[in-house]
């Protein structure tokens, strides 16, 4: 019905109940196959078999459900599929290697940081990149949100005034590599995502689309962090915030001479306990 970003502001606007009642608070859970979901008083639909897809990304299309200037957008090029939606995005002039599902679970997981799947690019950018641009490519460049994980980097080819690279990135920020290899002084010409995670582009044409295998379905779900049953994999515990009880800590010193304390005599020794005599045996 709408992407995340808008179902939120759908929620927010209480046009969304659950059973009858209006529901704002996101984050609220409900189970569409058996909860009756309504937006503006219209029935959502249970959903469908999951299904999840691989498209090559032509250049000049649009990564959402729908574009408000009029550009094509992938639905266009997955009408056959169902209602699927797209796994993070390439923008307009990237092409490549796509993921759509309609498995929120899945997308959530692939998506989210602390999983750090590999997304790997073909970048031609401008000129012949020198050791130590690579090197800070590796090792984290720093951009105006915050500086990059580590990226591996390797030089494909190196052409008269242009430079083939394949960029592996953990991190799903917009126009990250374009970015990253423009704050090293090298302007991206074409970039092409050839991989996601375990999902590798192939031989796959631009604008056609295929199925994931089963064994590639259940790689993703291995990387998504989604348990065999469907389920996603619990979160880490927090750690526990209880204050400690405090550790005793040593009182100030007796005052001279008194319990046992050195005596008030000044320059006197502290005077050896006595031994106690042993009683004869009888």
């Amino acid at each position: 019905m709408a992407s995340r970003r808008h179902a939120e502001a759908l929620i927010l606007a209480g046009r969304v109940t659950v059973n009858g009642l209006v529901v704002r608070a996101l984050g609220t859970r409900a189970d569409a196959g058996r909860d009756r979901i309504t937006l503006d008083g219209e029935r959502i639909p249970a959903p469908g078999a999951r299904r999840t897809i691989v498209l090559h990304k032509p250049r000049g299309v649009v990564s959402t459900l729908g574009d408000p200037e009029g550009r094509p957008t992938v639905t266009t090029l997955v009408a056959g599929a169902g209602r699927v939606y797209p796994v993070g995005r390439l923008d307009l002039n990237s092409t490549g290697l796509l993921l759509l599902t309609n498995d929120g679970v899945l997308a959530a997981g692939l998506l989210h940081p602390r999983r750090a799947v590999t997304r790997v690019y073909h970048v031609k950018v401008d000129g012949t990149p020198s050791e130590e641009a690579i090197t800070r490519l590796r090792r984290g460049v720093r951009l105006a949100d915050g500086k990059t994980a580590p990226a591996h980097v390797r030089v494909l080819e190196r052409l008269p005034t242009k430079t083939w690279l394949e960029v592996t990135v953990v991190e799903g920020r917009t126009h990250l590599v374009r970015r990253m290899c423009e704050a090293v002084g090298h302007r991206v010409d074409k970039l092409a995502r050839m991989r996601f995670g375990p999902v590798a582009l192939g031989t796959l044409p631009p604008a056609a689309w295929r199925d994931v295998t089963p064994r590639e379905l259940a790689a993703l779900g291995a990387a998504a962090g989604i348990r065999p049953g469907g389920a996603p994999a619990p979160a880490r515990r927090a750690r526990d915030r209880r204050p400690r009880t405090p550790r005793p800590q040593p009182g100030p010193p007796p005052p001279s001479g008194a319990d046992g304390g050195p005596s008030a005599r000044p320059g006197a020794r502290p005077r050896a306990p006595r031994p106690r005599p042993r009683r004869p045996p009888p």
